[in-house]
């Protein structure tokens, strides 16, 4: 059972806690409670082992194949966490004896993961456990674990093993060679591993600080080998109210690291320096190491973030804090060559790769929050042009076609072939997202938009973002039907954001969005000629800019876009969807875990019902408002609102994507009190109380999701036609006010929003001119704006 409400004083609505072990239902807590900084993720497993743990350590970056017929995957590296705890010989574990008392916590403000365990063994012994844990912000390499156990009624003899354990898996694929392993001066232990097909090397050292009733011990422990396995033994014995303290300290580097991956490159060098900075955070110690992680965390994240929401539901701060604390987790701000996986660094789910959920879902929060990062996240997808340029021409087409699913940069296309099982014929699925759902590409055009407009920052769109723009132009004019009875182009055979329906034509997100990438390479075009000759004839010499350019008018001229229906300002989704057969889909709508209807129905029979698993048309109509193209009377308010009423019922949310932009385009249509229901549902998918949502890992997106809906929903945050910061702040009636930092144009801002009032301080003093329910303001210190009459 997770509680919210624990935490007390300082930690008022910083605490996650599980107050019931359940050994049935691990999978949660190890997600929802990982820890990380972006360089790796520790899935937060309990140190005693059980039958249904995952024990997982990714480290951004590593991908390896672990097979010739499977796709590239984040490996598991060896684990750390693991420690065989005996009491008088027997096996610690909470499934024998009797647990008198239990607390796990995960405390958001210090990125500490702690359990408190009291414990009856089976022989009558009464000892007191209570572990700490954490993944480094200061130094991204360190792993800090720390062990009390305390006899509370008898003497005990305590012996417990450990060490690194590398006989891990990715549900059982191997990752890695044999490695080398050993011990030094039966303290210091190294074990290294390499990738077995894209040669990557892991050094892993670790050691151990004991300590019994605050003295430092000197124990001989015992010094095991296995395969792809050391450990250690320790033993010691304890009276009533005796102490124990263990401090295990351990260091992860590889050679996909940037100070070592560059030519002269020497394994050696790799597991010098690892050793050393071992040893060198060993006589730190835990407590000092923790201290300078807790210091980093407050000045990196909490400061700069600055976020609070006074709310009579003290959940909502907890979960926008949560989003934070996961945003910064998983996000390798550390090196422009690494993206975000789906299940962030929390699980082996997605295999790692990043998808459209970056640009969409994820990017916004550090583009108006933490550009340095965001402008991160766009190089990772300058770096897989040649990838997108690669899938482009073997599937027959130009310019740059982004891989559905991305792992290192030159990998291009990691989509696997087949997935689960068709209720039908008892056959694998075939995964067609791959080959056919392509508007991941106009995605990344509007990432990059988005980011310009907010950040001003000229030189990544000289450097990077020009080129991405106009090559994925190339790809879609080149992906482009011509239909010669409409006398238009058309984008056939394809999948759009909703996965319900593969193989359809004229997909009104896919369609839209690839108007959108023609018409803003035409106006960078046109930019650059006259601003930039120089990287202009870089550019054009590179991708033949000017008979291309004439192309992309021609083709966004005459392409298709589905309009608003006269009759209900309906935007079909696609060729067919307004014409499937209707379903009562409530059983769906009301279900417990997602992807019921495929319990009833197999893909091709699901293609044939009208039925949405995702934002399709609404994403769509909420992306195209913060573009240029927001004026235009197909994205009206009218037709907003008339399509959310008409696509939402027909959505099952069965992605974790979807809540959110329905949250966002609740609260722009008046619907408040359903854009907070959506709101908390969206944060309920991994905070909320089912036990088995978050088995594989936390829904990335959907973190990021939590934090749009309270900035772009309910303060109303957006980009207006004419490139102004537009705030249209509505928050849910029982907020009393919300806080937070944004930047725009270089310039932190710090907005507070109460129910009657919005309050903006331009930090650096520089003028910024603020659009808001339609006036437009001038602000160069500090503006407060009485929100009934802005909104008259």
């Amino acid at each position: 059972m997770i509680e919210y409400s624990l935490g007390k004083d300082e930690f008022k609505d910083w605490l996650v806690s599980e107050v019931e072990f359940s050994p049935d239902s691990l999978g949660k807590c190890e997600s929802i409670m990982y820890l990380g900084n972006g360089y790796m993720g520790l899935r937060s497993v309990t140190e005693e082992p059980y039958l249904k743990e995952t024990r997982n350590l990714l480290v951004s970056g590593t991908f390896n194949k672990a097979a010739k017929n499977e796709v590239t995957e984040l490996p598991n590296l060896a684990d750390i966490t693991r420690l065989d705890i005996r009491v008088d010989g027997e096996r610690f574990s909470l499934e024998l004896g009797q647990t008198s008392s239990y607390l796990r916590q995960l405390n958001l403000k210090t990125a500490e993961l702690t359990r408190e365990v009291e414990w009856v063994s089976p022989k009558g012994k009464e000892l007191r456990f209570y572990f700490r844990r954490f993944v480094s912000l200061d130094n991204l390499h360190l792993i800090g674990m720390k062990m009390e156990v305390e006899a509370l009624n008898d003497p005990v003899q305590l012996s417990f093993d450990s060490g690194v354990n590398a006989q891990m898996s990715n549900s059982g694929a191997q990752h890695f060679l044999e490695g080398e392993r050993r011990i030094y001066n039966r303290r210091f232990i190294e074990l290294i591993q390499t990738t077995n097909q894209s040669n990557v090397d892991i050094a892993i050292n670790t050691t151990h600080k004991l300590m019994l009733n605050d003295k430092e011990l000197s124990l001989d422990p015992d010094m095991d080998m296995g395969r792809r396995k050391v450990w250690l033994t320790f033993n010691v014995s304890l009276e009533p109210g005796d102490v124990f303290t263990s401090e295990k300290i351990t260091t992860i580097h590889t050679s996909r690291d940037k100070e070592f991956d560059k030519p002269g490159y020497e394994i050696g060098k790799l597991r010098d320096f690892a050793h050393n900075e071992l040893k060198e955070s060993a006589l730190k110690g835990y407590d000092k190491l923790f201290d300078s992680h807790v210091r980093v965390w407050q000045e990196k994240v909490w400061e700069a973030y600055d976020f609070e929401v006074d709310s009579k539901h003290t959940f909502d701060q907890l979960a926008i804090r949560f989003a934070l604390y996961h945003l910064t987790i998983m996000t390798p701000a550390h090196d422009d060559r690494m993206g975000i996986g789906a299940k962030a660094l929390s699980g082996q789910g997605y295999k790692g790769h990043s998808f459209w959920d970056t640009e969409i879902f994820i990017l916004p929060f550090f583009t108006y929050s933490n550009p340095q990062i965001a402008r991160s996240l766009l190089t990772y997808r300058y770096r897989g042009l040649a990838g997108a340029r690669k899938k482009a021409i073997e599937n027959g087409y130009k310019g740059a076609m982004y891989p559905w699913e991305a792992a290192w940069p030159t990998d291009g296309e990691v989509t696997p072939a087949w997935g689960d099982v068709d209720i039908v014929t008892g056959e694998q699925t075939k995964i067609w997202s791959g080959l056919i759902e392509q508007h991941i590409t106009s995605d990344i055009a509007f990432a990059i938009y988005q980011y310009y407009v907010v950040t001003n920052d000229q030189d990544f769109m000289d450097d990077y973002g020009y080129e991405m723009i106009f090559d994925t132009a190339n790809f879609w004019a080149s992906r482009l039907e011509w239909n010669d009875d409409n006398q238009e182009y058309h984008i056939n055979d394809v999948i759009g954001p909703d996965e319900y329906k593969e193989h359809v034509n004229n997909n009104a997100y896919t369609n839209h969005m690839t108007y959108f990438n023609l018409r803003l390479a035409i106006q960078f075009y046109e930019l650059l000629q006259t601003e930039n000759p120089a990287r202009f004839k870089q550019l054009n010499e590179l991708l033949r800019l000017d008979p291309n350019y004439r192309d992309w008018k021609l083709k966004a001229e005459n392409l298709y876009l589905p309009s608003p229906r006269k009759e209900d300002l309906i935007i079909p989704q696609d060729d067919t969807y307004l014409s499937l057969k209707q379903i009562d889909l409530s059983r769906y709508k009301n279900q417990k875990q997602v992807r019921g209807i495929y319990k009833d129905y197999n893909p091709e029979q699901i293609n044939q019902l009208q039925v949405t698993k995702q934002a399709d048309v609404l994403v769509l109509l909420y992306l195209l408002e913060q573009t240029f193209l927001n004026e235009d009377q197909r994205f009206s308010y009218e037709v907003k609102e008339s399509n959310f009423n008409f696509y939402e019922p027909k959505t099952l949310h069965d992605s974790s994507l979807s809540l959110a932009t329905h949250a966002i385009l609740a609260n722009d249509i008046e619907k408040g009190e359903l854009a907070y229901s959506l709101f908390k549902e969206a944060s309920e998918i991994d905070l909320g109380p089912s036990m088995q949502t978050s088995d594989d890992g936390v829904h990335a997106a959907s973190i990021g999701g939590i934090w749009s809906a309270a900035v772009f929903g309910f303060a109303g945050v957006r980009i207006s036609c004419n490139g102004r910061l537009k705030l249209n702040p509505c928050i849910p009636k029982h907020w009393n006010k919300m806080k937070f930092t944004i930047y725009w144009h270089g310039q932190p801002l710090f907005i507070t929003i109460t129910q009657e009032t919005l309050s903006v301080v331009a930090v650096n003093k520089e003028l910024v001119e603020l659009e808001v329910f339609g006036k437009v303001y001038t602000c160069e210190d500090h503006m407060e704006i009485p929100i009934s009459s802005a909104n008259e």
